[in-house]
């Protein structure tokens, strides 16, 4: 095998177990790191939660003395800088005298940006930046776009009949799509910071918005869209303590009732005057409350005025093979003012499709979104 396979082959392990972390590190991104020593692996690791240590670390500790002279393959630039917490990657790299090192793909942040490569050069090791890069800015999209917008990365999720409806024209949305479809929303919650909803499907449905898998997972933010707090006390998501609880709404909103909310321990962000949330406002504010990705299970309208806004910035549809009808008693998964030509249409890229069941999930990126370079 050459020496490019060898590479690969490393180089997709170090992939996979930084897919596996998906989730886990909040706003940092999800790393793998192997180390190679004449033919053998000798140690592997994984970044697995934000403020401890990376997958570097974690790997360079199984490797031992034995990293001396090595290969490490990483699928993330190796970071430069001193963290609260973490020392810099590099240093522990050189400390360790690896010989070489694979990179998958620079680090957007800009206090790393090519100065792990330059220190790792500069320290004598060879480094080499590229293999695989695109599978490592795929894996951490919703990184790379928060470490450099301070915004949060969202995808809108939603299921709906052929016929684009996601309720019945009585409001009967249960179950739309089968258990695999459910089981694989059920791990996107796990993949994100936060699931938002508008304040109309918290009243029909009084949701938990926690993650329900058969191993145990982690639980996003509720964020809650509710411009008047019309959200009841006696609500799950105010009740069960399981989450946390965050209600977008104006400065308008009933006094009283915040109060009420807030004592419930329910934390409660303006985003404008009114009437309605300043959307824009609150990506912004929920980014500075480093909540890095949200997953938006809106209905009709809050999906509508998020894509509409350019806040979304990438959409799973998950179409089930049924017909409903009903007409405008049937609502519909977007709702928004449109467009008067089919050219103006926005257009989902880089699509892709997967099967889950019966059903089928249609996945791209609406050309609408905000591009960060």
């Amino acid at each position: 095998m050459s020496e490019v396979l060898n590479d690969a082959f490393y180089m997709r392990l170090a992939l996979q177990m930084a897919q596996g972390a998906t989730g886990q590190t909040s706003i940092n991104p999800v790393v793998g790191c192997v180390i190679v020593k004449e033919g053998r692996i000798i140690g592997m690791g994984a970044h697995l939660k934000r403020g401890e240590g990376h997958a570097e670390v974690n790997a360079l500790r199984m490797a031992g003395d034995e990293a001396e002279g090595a290969t490490a393959y990483v699928t993330l630039e190796p970071c430069s800088h001193y963290r609260k917490k973490t020392p810099p990657c590099c240093d522990r790299l050189i400390e360790a005298r690896i010989a070489r090192v694979v990179v998958a793909a620079q680090d957007p942040n800009p206090q790393v940006a090519g100065t792990g490569v330059e220190k790792l050069r500069a320290a004598g090791i060879a480094v080499s930046v590229g293999l695989l890069a695109e599978e490592s800015h795929a894996m951490n999209e919703r990184y790379n776009k928060y470490i450099l917008s301070r915004l949060p990365f969202v995808t809108l999720k939603t299921a709906s009949t052929l016929d684009g409806r996601i309720a019945a024209k009585t409001g009967d949305s249960r179950w739309i799509t089968g258990p695999a479809s459910r089981e694989a929303v059920h791990t996107m919650r796990h993949q994100h910071d936060g699931i938002m909803v508008g304040i109309g499907t918290l009243l029909a449905d009084d949701p938990q918005l926690t993650t329900r898998l058969e191993v145990p997972a982690l639980h996003p933010a509720r964020i809650i869209v509710d411009s008047a707090l019309r959200i009841p006390l006696d609500a799950r998501v105010v009740t069960d303590g399981m989450a946390r609880t965050i209600v977008l709404t104006t400065t308008a909103a009933n006094p009283e009732k915040r109060s009420s909310l807030q004592a419930a321990g329910v934390e409660i962000v303006d985003c404008g005057d009114g009437p309605h949330v300043n959307l824009t406002e609150a990506m912004r504010l929920l980014g500075d409350m480093e909540i890095g990705s949200i997953l938006l299970e809106g209905g009709g309208q809050l999906n509508g005025a998020m894509l509409a806004a350019g806040l979304v910035d990438k959409i799973s549809l998950f179409f089930a093979p049924k017909l409903i009808g009903g007409g405008e008693a049937s609502p519909a998964a977007f709702v928004f003012e449109g467009f008067e030509k089919m050219a103006d249409a926005i257009t989902l890229e880089s699509t892709r499709y997967e099967q889950y069941g019966d059903d089928i999930a249609v996945i791209g990126y609406p050309s609408n979104r905000l591009k960060v370079k």
